[in-house]
């Protein structure tokens, strides 16, 4: 997996306590400002269950607030 590029949301700034995430194959999340902390192991299935979540609870009417992105 060390081919795939972590990502975050465009939305968070330095000071900011954020994830970010690798999709491949399993899917990582680790802490932004810990990344030798270790990672979140999770199968695709289980990361697309959680964005279809996150997606479905977001309140209407945040045009700044882009769809959560899945694998």
């Amino acid at each position: 997996m060390s081919d795939v590029t972590w990502r975050k949301s465009s939305h968070s700034g330095e000071e900011t306590n954020c994830v970010e995430v690798r999709l491949a194959g399993m899917s990582q999340i680790r802490d932004t400002k810990d990344r030798a902390g270790g990672a979140l192991s999770v199968t695709t299935r289980s990361w697309e269950a959680l964005v279809t979540s996150l997606n479905a609870r977001k309140p209407p009417g945040r045009p700044h607030d882009d769809p959560v992105t899945s694998a």
